[in-house]
């Protein structure tokens, strides 16, 4: 089926539209834009030049997808915001392009994104993931699948959240959020995040081995490295432990402190 765009949309003509969307008037698309099929684009949506959105996405009044990235670095460069499917931005959200060339800011599929929230350039966000009003993630950050901000988040640049977890509302973090964890709002471990873990395929053998390994990590009198190496010898082996090992292992600048 065609797409109905109102004739008093904005569209560069070499802007590439899919099937069956609905453009409102006013919306501004440039030229180097593709729009997947069944897209909904409400009025004074922006949707700039290197984004490639996939289909069924609704986006509200005021968003901006694929803006110049707010980096001093930036040059210029072509590069791209690649936006999934089935992925809603409300009202005033911002997602930035990446800054150098060939580089890539990535939202994947069935993605909320509530009012006023902001997603800057080259950073990575999964599947599934939630973030709240007023939320605003920096730079070069990496968002596995499943996690969830409450409003007015703040997460600082190339920080990770792993799968799973949910960072609480008001919290600026600086470190790296381990999976299936709640971060409280002074940015420490607020326990496993049972509820959301049990959404992600985790049995309630394995979710009390994800708290006994956490435990270790935060409860203990040992460096992380340490006890790291205790989960590995304490905890039964399986795919959710080994993901919690390699993630924390991989953290290039540590992770959020014990309670």
């Amino acid at each position: 089926m065609a797409s109905e765009i109102s004739p008093k949309a904005e569209i560069d003509p070499r802007a590439k539209i899919g099937n069956n969307c609905k453009i409102f008037p006013f919306v501004y698309i440039e030229g180097d834009v593709v729009i997947g099929d069944d897209c909904i684009i409400f009025p004074f949506v922006s949707i700039c030049n290197g984004t490639r959105m996939g289909n069924k996405n609704k986006i509200h009044q005021g968003t901006v997808i694929g803006a110049l990235p707010q980096d001093f670095e930036f040059c210029g460069e072509k590069t791209e915001c690649i936006v999934g499917d089935n992925n809603i931005f409300r009202e005033n959200v911002v997602v930035n392009r990446a800054t150098h060339k060939g580089g890539k800011t990535i939202i994947g599929n069935d993605n909320v994104l509530m009012e006023g929230a902001h997603i800057s350039h080259d950073t990575k966000v999964g599947n599934r993931c939630v973030f709240g009003y007023g939320t605003k993630i920096a730079g070069d950050c990496e968002i596995e699948d499943g996690v969830i901000y409450s409003s007015s988040v703040i997460e600082n640049a190339k920080t990770r959240v792993g799968r799973g977890s949910m960072i609480q509302a008001g919290t600026t973090f600086s470190k790296d959020v381990p999976p299936f964890i709640i971060c409280t709002k002074n940015v420490e471990y607020g326990g496993v995040n049972m509820q959301v873990a049990r959404l992600h395929g985790v049995d309630e053998k394995t979710l009390k081995h994800l708290a006994n390994a956490y435990r270790l990590l935060f409860h203990g009198k040992t460096s992380t490295f340490d006890a790291v190496n205790q989960i590995e010898e304490q905890v039964p082996d399986g795919p959710f432990i080994r993901h919690i090992i390699e993630f924390i292992r991989a953290s290039k600048i540590g992770i959020i402190t014990k309670m």
